[in-house]
This record gives structure tokens, C-alpha cells and sequence, in this order.
């Protein structure tokens, strides 16, 4: 298993609290302040925050805040490749920290050459899941599996109504297109990707967090759909 540094900083205007430390690629990780070594909910309870401003090494990362007894997830979102965070893009719905949240962390390696690794947040009506899909081939459409439960998405989201989805490719790759697929083999949706910030090969990227990101959907979700992405050289 691969580790890399990561950082989160969380705050709003008036103050911020920076969570760090040295995580393993593939698990979710719990990481806490850099200077007095304590978790989120127990340094800065009942605090109003608007802003995570996540970074990773090398890569990509999501994050989210998770109460530690309830399971529940709060916010949650996307890390950016180190000394490219955006603070606009890290704004989020003010929220006030409860005593036992958590800053958790999810982040991959760059995949090997002519290969990309992949995460997806998938917000459906019935919650919000994060898919993957690791060591993808350039120009292989590839389904993407829920990231703990390594479910298709027809699986995961049967019987639900898919409203957003964002998704994010490790540093440098590109992503053609995203399609869902029903059980028949037809393709339903295709919409086209980007690339991310930074690129060093042609500069292209609209954001340095995601290579697409579609709010206001409405598909229907049935047994058998698959949920597939499509990388290009860059």
C-alpha cells in the first residue's frame, strides 16, 4: 500500500484550524490537527466553518466530515494537488462543527503509465456514495464500483433518481466522457469531461477539484445500469 502527505484546513473568516498527516492511499483516514494532535469535533466544537481547503502529494483525494457515533456525513469533498488550492472553489454550506466529527480523508497514487486512477462523488435520492475505479486504460470505457463495497452502480443505486455527480482523475490524466449504460447494453447519458488543474502537458482544466461536475440531474435509476468513463492520453 502507497502513503502520501495530506492536509486540511478548516475555518471560516475569522479563524482556521490546519489537520494533517501521512495517510494510506485506498482507506479512509481520520486526521487531526497538526499543532495540539486532536480531532475536529473536540478542538473546535460547536464552531460555524465555511470553507475545507484539502491537499494531497500526488494523485487525487476526497474528503468528508463524518460524526464519529452516527456515521453521519456532513460535507464532503475534493482535494486539490498541492499549492494549487483554490479558496473560492473550497467554500462550502456554513456548518457548525459538532463535538464528535471528524476530518476524513480518501486519496489514491498516480496510476502507472497509459493508466488513470478515478473517484466519483454520486449523489442520488437515496444519499451520496463514492465510487472508483484504479488503473484505468486510455481509451477503455471503464465501470466505476462504489469505493468500500466495490458495488456497480445499477447495485448501489437501484431504484433511485441520480441528481449530481462529480468526478475526479488523478494529476495530468484526462477524461473524454462519462456514460450510463442500462441493462441492455444501451447507453442513456454520455456527457463529455475535461481536464484538471494543474496540467502540465497542455495547461488545459477548468478546476483544479474535479474534471466534471453536473448538478440538476434526473435519471432514473434500474437494476442492471452501469456507470462507465472513458480516459484519454493528454
Amino acid at each position: 500500500m502507497t502513503t502520501q502527505a495530506v492536509t486540511a484546513t478548516i475555518g471560516n473568516g475569522r479563524m482556521s484550524k490546519v489537520f494533517g498527516g501521512t495517510v494510506t492511499d485506498g482507506v479512509w483516514t481520520n486526521i487531526r490537527d497538526t499543532l495540539s494532535d486532536t480531532n475536529l469535533g473536540i478542538l473546535i466544537p460547536r464552531a460555524p466553518v465555511n470553507f475545507v481547503q484539502a491537499e494531497y502529494a500526488a494523485g487525487l483525494m476526497a474528503y468528508r466530515i463524518q460524526n464519529a457515533q452516527s456515521l453521519a456525513v456532513s460535507r464532503r469533498g475534493w482535494g486539490a494537488l498541492e499549492d494549487y488550492s483554490c479558496f473560492k472553489s473550497s467554500i462550502i454550506p456554513t456548518y457548525a462543527i459538532g463535538p464528535d466529527d471528524m476530518i476524513q480523508v480518501y486519496s489514491q497514487p498516480v496510476a502507472a503509465t497509459d493508466e488513470t486512477n478515478a473517484l466519483a462523488w454520486v449523489h442520488t435520492s437515496k444519499g451520496v456514495e463514492l465510487y472508483e475505479a484504479l488503473g484505468i486504460a486510455d481509451n477503455t470505457a471503464t465501470a466505476m464500483t462504489t469505493a468500500l463495497q466495490g458495488q456497480t452502480f445499477g447495485d448501489a443505486a437501484f431504484n433511485s433518481t441520480l441528481t449530481q455527480i462529480s468526478i475526479c482523475l488523478n494529476d495530468g490524466a484526462n477524461l473524454d466522457k462519462v456514460e450510463f449504460i442500462d441493462s441492455a447494453g444501451g447507453v442513456v447519458l454520455t456527457i463529455q469531461g475535461d481536464q484538471r488543474i494543474p496540467n502540465a502537458t497542455t495547461g488545459g482544466g477548468t478546476s483544479a477539484y474535479y474534471n466534471l461536475m453536473v448538478p440538476g440531474m434526473g435519471l432514473q435509476v434500474t437494476k442492471g445500469f452501469s456507470m462507465k468513463i472513458t480516459v484519454t492520453p493528454v
